[in-house]
């Protein structure tokens, strides 16, 4: 089982002179009992994972050890067992072996099994970075997990040769950073096999740039990716799916229900998503624009039918459009209605009736002018513009002589179809690449 851990960011702990030590250093140590006698190795520590509170101490509490007895695994209560240190070597005592019954071991959560060397997202450094060892600490109350350890120290340490390598490079002034990451902070994503829900999962994720997400995912596995892509609402999930490769577009797209891929689908720009059509299946691309609604599903028909090299397909229906009677006061109520993306607003167009083209006006031209000045004066009249059949080589001439950021499409009448933003122009000359490369 995979399972991938979410931390909020990277900090160092503040140790007490309270008994603190380190998962590797217990693991595989033989636990004696009160008489000097070796009762069995220990295998691995359950904490308590069962959410009873936010930031509730008892769920990092372990619970429980995993114990190996001559041949026989099994597990007992934690409460008996008392971890003692001398001279950075733990010792292992155990005054009583008392079994935990089978809910109180599938209410816990096994730091060997499902923390140790596992990959969790750094939240701070938006990346993902792996488990090397784990810190615990022995209070009157009991002994708790309080950090994940992400440093090198750590997998020098469990490997065996943390202390003689600081030693050596003490001589040279030299330390080795440590980097923990407090317990807090650390969230289970994918626990569905132990039937562990904890109450902050997943929340600290969204906060992240979609682009970051689409990192993260693209190196998780795939089942781990799927869990968290579906965590996500429509709206975050649409800004993800635009950000990653293809491939990693298509298995999402392929391994999500049909119902929910289309809500996101129907989220993103048509353009986008036709270019993610175009590479499924044409069963499965059908079903999906079949489960869309139907305007969202007939703009992206109409860009489907679009050759690969001609401007059409790589041009957006997202745009913005006025009337040139309009005033400019009546132009930005509008636009605080629609709340429209970024790129919208590199290039506002002015049409008749009919959907011709016959002006534009930019952000500035709008900012800078009276309340009451209507469109059509400060509009630029007869726009530089695209053809939707024309090939899409003939973008870069347009853009780089004019400067511009985004470009209007006609079609043969002069009705405006849609508009080529210089952002998509770049993906697109950067996915071709890419392919080349492959």
């Amino acid at each position: 089982m995979v399972t991938t851990f979410f931390i909020s960011n990277s900090k160092e702990v503040t140790m007490t002179s309270l008994t603190t030590f380190y998962l590797s250093g217990i693991i595989g140590k033989e636990a004696f009992g009160a008489d000097g006698d070796a009762i069995g190795i220990i295998k691995d520590l359950l904490v308590n994972a069962m959410p009873s509170g936010n930031s509730d101490p008892n769920q990092q509490l372990v619970t429980g050890v995993r114990l190996r007895i001559n041949k026989e695994i099994r597990f007992y209560s934690f409460k008996s067992f008392i971890v003692t240190k001398a001279r950075e070597v733990l010792n292992v005592t155990c005054t009583d072996l008392i079994e935990l019954g089978t809910e109180e071991v599938n209410n816990g959560l096994l730091l060997v099994e499902n923390i140790l060397d596992k990959q969790i997202v750094d939240m701070n450094g938006r990346k993902l970075v792996r488990v090397n060892d784990v810190r615990l600490a022995t209070l009157p109350v009991g002994t708790f997990a309080i950090a994940v350890d992400i440093g090198i120290e750590g997998l020098l340490r469990r490997i065996g040769i943390a202390l003689p390598i600081k030693k050596l490079l003490s001589v040279f002034k030299i330390n080795i950073p440590a980097k923990f990451i407090l317990w807090d902070d650390v969230q289970a994503i994918d626990h569905s096999n132990l039937n562990i829900r904890l109450s902050k999962s997943y929340a600290k994720l969204h906060t992240l740039h979609p682009s970051d997400i689409a990192d993260i995912l693209e190196d998780l596995g795939k089942k781990s990716s799927m869990s968290v892509f579906a965590s996500l609402d429509e709206e975050k999930a649409a800004d993800v799916l635009e950000e990653l490769e293809t491939s990693a577009q298509i298995h999402i797209l392929e391994n999500l229900p049909v119902n929910k891929a289309a809500d996101v689908l129907e989220k993103m720009p048509a353009d986008e998503v036709a270019d993610i059509l175009d590479e499924l299946e044409d069963d499965k691309a059908e079903m999906l624009l079949k489960e869309m609604d139907m305007e969202s599903s007939q703009e992206v028909r109409e860009l489907l039918e679009y050759d690969d090299d001609l401007v059409g397909s790589i041009m957006t229906t997202d745009l913005l459009s006025f009337s040139a009677t309009m005033t400019v006061a009546e132009v930005l109520v509008e636009l605080r209605s629609k709340k429209p993306e970024s790129a919208e607003l590199y290039n506002m167009f002015v049409i008749e009736a009919n959907d011709e083209l016959i002006g534009s006006f930019n952000l500035r031209d709008l900012v800078v002018s009276e309340p009451n000045v209507s469109v059509s004066n400060i509009m630029k009249s007869e726009p530089v513009h695209l053809l939707d059949d024309q090939k899409v080589g003939a973008i870069a001439e347009l853009v780089s002589k004019y400067n511009l950021l985004a470009v209007p499409v006609v079609d043969q009448n002069n009705q405006l179809q849609g508009m080529v933003v210089i952002d998509d122009v770049i993906e697109d000359l950067t996915r071709k690449r890419r392919t080349n490369k492959r």
